[in-house]
């Protein structure tokens, strides 16, 4: 499966002096990157695939990795469920180009 996350802290010190999160961000995507998931993460979302169990606990994680930020966090969740798939975040885009070129 392939999901595509965005976690947004709200309330206490979430915000930094420029009006940025980048710090509760950053422990999101560390908790991603130390996760061995492939990932790809963009300025809006952050993309991760694998097993549901496996997807689902970073996702959990890197919620909680956030909330030690902020009293409140917002999730937004796509997921493209399709078992029996690998390496479909890059094999999707791929595809795509072939039929570009």
């Amino acid at each position: 499966m392939i999901v595509a996350f965005s976690l947004t802290p709200s309330g206490g010190d979430a915000v930094d002096a420029d009006g940025g999160m980048n710090a509760a961000v950053a422990s999101a995507v560390k908790v991603v990157r130390e996760s061995g998931l492939p990932h790809q993460t963009t300025s809006m979302f952050t993309y991760l695939e694998g097993e549901w169990d496996e997807v689902m606990s970073v996702v959990k994680a890197a919620t909680d990795a956030v909330a030690d930020h902020a009293p409140r966090v917002g999730l937004v969740l796509k997921a493209d469920i399709r078992p029996g798939h690998l390496d479909e975040m890059t094999g999707k885009v791929e595809r795509i180009d072939r039929r570009l070129t």
